[in-house]
């Protein structure tokens, strides 16, 4: 359609009487056209997708249920799947949890006070982001360990966080600390300070203003940043293969035991243990879109 029948086409649908048929007659040619052009990206799209993303997911499940749901249920009912799912559900709650209080202290003090070496500080709460998790865990082991400083320290009183559960959580809190800080932070940040301010006024206390005027602001962000924390701490191998020394029934969280049963050639039992880990995972994932009312992380901007 060239411009000259364009402008005709648009002078026609202006006057009065043109009916809905009429303007879909007019314009279906065009939609025509375009549907090629937003097929193709797509289609390439799907087909990046395919072999990245979901093909590999399917294939867990295909060899979780290859032998019926008898075999895949005996699997996770040894003692060690049944260890390596609990343990990993304890650590991932309770590094929610000392994370939960850590991050949303940590967004505080950042995004209310003004202070010399604030913007290095920042750099250094989000570090564990750009870090390796397997040099976390041997910096931990550096620094924790029997041949660390602190753990040379802390051996004459029988004290050694490395290698029990007391270290797969210190790697776990390094990991996962910025989730919560970033979920939080941008919301302090955004918070009108007449809110607070007003608190003030009305002769509320530091802790009464926080309570009830800033806290309730940080709902979605403390939910958001709980849910990534959780679900980052369910699926760390990196830094737990090195400070628990993968020991079954004592640290070998449910990352490890699947990597440990690969290794055995216990194919079965890793793949079962990955489902279950998977299905957490879907279930979190989906719980955060549905608190956040959006359909893709993204949201449904941009869209052509």
């Amino acid at each position: 359609m060239g411009p000259r029948q364009a402008r005709d086409c648009r002078c026609d649908l202006a006057r009065p009487g043109v009916t809905g048929a009429q303007i879909m007659t007019v314009a279906s040619p065009d939609i025509a056209l375009q549907r090629p052009r937003v097929m193709l990206p797509v289609g390439l799209l799907v087909l990046v997708l395919l072999p990245l993303i979901l093909m590999p997911l399917a294939a867990v499940f295909i060899f979780a249920f290859q032998g019926g749901l008898g075999a895949f249920v005996a699997a996770l009912s040894t003692p060690d799947a049944q260890f390596a799912l609990r343990f990993s559900v304890l650590i991932a709650f309770a590094t929610a949890a000392v994370n939960g209080v850590l991050g949303t202290y940590a967004a505080y003090v950042l995004s209310k006070y003004r202070f010399p070496g604030e913007r290095p500080l920042l750099i250094i709460v989000n570090l564990p982001v750009a870090i390796p998790t397997v040099v976390v865990g041997t910096s931990l082991l550096l620094l924790w360990g029997p041949i660390g400083l602190l753990g040379r320290l802390l051996e004459p009183y029988g004290l050694q966080p490395m290698f029990t559960p007391v270290g797969v959580l210190l790697a776990h809190l390094f990991v996962t600390f910025p989730y919560m800080l970033g979920a939080v932070k941008p919301l302090l940040d955004e918070l009108e300070v007449t809110y607070e301010e007003a608190a003030y006024t009305i002769g509320a206390s530091s802790w009464q203003t926080f309570r009830y005027v800033t806290l309730p602001a940080l709902t979605g962000g403390l939910f958001t940043g709980t849910l990534l924390t959780f679900a980052h701490s369910l699926g760390e191998f990196g830094a737990t293969v090195m400070v628990s020394g993968n020991l079954r029934l004592r640290t070998q969280t449910a990352p490890l035991y699947i990597f440990a049963q690969f290794e055995t050639g216990n194919i079965a039992a890793a793949n079962a243990v990955a489902a279950v880990l998977a299905l957490l995972s879907f279930a979190i994932f989906f719980l955060l879109l549905r608190y956040t009312g959006q359909r893709t992380p993204t949201g449904e901007r941009g869209r052509r």
